[in-house]
């Protein structure tokens, strides 16, 4: 698979609800406990303003216009932004499939979308790695974002067999045709793996890894692969994707391994090997200073009868702490949108030295 594909894979989506919300008159909602959720909406008429934590301005929003929400972070709609929001659990009721809220009678304003969770064992760190949101105002862009948003909400309003594999696959399609508009902008400024695959030598090295992590890419094997220097391609990589090619590729293959842990009966060996590593050993070692606890702790970590010293979320390990301190970078003044500049996301796998985390 292609870097991108290999990312989203890891997401396992899940809980799938698709509805409407039809407002009137002013209004303005707060959307706090996003966690590891990502959002899919069309404009069917009117408008409002979209504002999202992390972001310094907020975004209008026309009919007709699609936007995506893949990072999983708060988020505010408003007709009217200078207005108090009320939060959302207060409207809408529990979730359910192809149901429409109507808002202050509704008539001005009419929204239909999609939301689907996330549980793969790195959710948290996957969904960082994506831009806060992505604006889709193109009205051929629009139409193909928007054939899955309605199609979902047939599959779920109107149940056959085979829906909820229908709606995975809508789910991830909703996720991956927008990321794509957005990388086919031409990113600049950004920093992480994903801007990075807007730049045609780096996609090569970072394709390269992803195709065969277990090889034993050499710095100036990758660099052969962008048609660079070795020198060249070590400092704009860095640059780039805010890591080393080979600190990379490390952290990608520990990921990979984490996920084999989590979702599979392979022995530690099987694995270790499948990642380029000949000894259980050298592999554990590595697995240690990226992951923060050895192979077989973090086996146990995600087993519910496991000793509470390693039962610890994803988010906790030094993975996503590494990401927080070193790779998430300041979101700039602009919004994100396929108008406007880019937030910078950095978004390599991620490493720390630290020791193997306890539960409190």
């Amino acid at each position: 698979m292609d870097p991108l594909s290999d990312v989203l894979s890891l997401l396992k989506p899940r809980s799938y609800v698709s509805a409407g919300f039809d407002a009137g008159g002013n209004w303005s909602i707060q959307f706090s406990d996003q966690h590891e959720r990502i959002k899919c909406y069309a404009v069917v008429s009117g408008g409002c303003w979209l504002s999202v934590e992390g972001v310094a301005d907020a975004v209008r929003l026309e009919k007709g216009d699609c936007f995506v929400l893949p990072s999983g972070r708060p988020f505010r709609l408003a007709s009217d932004m200078t207005l108090t929001p009320v939060e959302a659990g207060t409207i809408f009721p529990p979730a359910r499939a192809g149901g429409v809220v109507t808002y202050n009678g509704g008539g001005d304003f009419f929204l239909v979308g999609s939301r689907f969770a996330v549980s793969g064992d790195h959710a948290g760190i996957l969904l960082g790695m994506l831009p806060p949101i992505v604006h889709i105002r193109k009205e051929t862009d629009q139409a193909a974002l928007r054939w899955s948003v309605e199609r979902m909400m047939q599959e779920l309003h109107e149940p056959q067999p085979g829906g909820v594999l229908v709606a995975q696959h809508l789910a991830h399609m909703m996720l991956v045709q927008a990321l794509r508009l957005y990388l086919a902008e031409g990113l600049g400024g950004g920093v992480g793996w994903f801007f990075a695959l807007a730049d045609r030598q780096m996609a090569a090295a970072i394709n390269a890894m992803h195709d065969d992590p277990a090889h034993r890419w050499t710095l100036q094997e990758l660099a052969q692969r962008a048609g660079m220097s070795r020198s060249t391609f070590a400092l704009k990589f860095k640059e780039m994707v805010g890591t080393s090619p080979m600190e990379y590729l490390t952290n990608w293959r520990m990921l990979l391994a984490g996920d084999r842990l989590a979702n599979s009966s392979d022995p530690i060996s099987v694995i270790a090997l499948s990642l380029g590593y000949e000894s259980e050993s050298a592999f554990s070692t590595a697995f240690k200073r990226v992951m923060d606890c050895t192979p077989r702790q973090y086996g146990r970590g995600r087993n519910p009868a496991s000793s509470s010293a390693f039962n610890t979320r994803p988010e906790d390990t030094a993975a996503a702490r590494w990401f927080e301190s070193r790779l998430i970078q300041p979101e700039p003044k602009g919004i994100l949108s396929r108008r406007l500049a880019p937030a910078s996301h950095s978004a390599a796998p991620a490493a720390s030295t630290k020791p193997c985390r306890q539960a409190r």
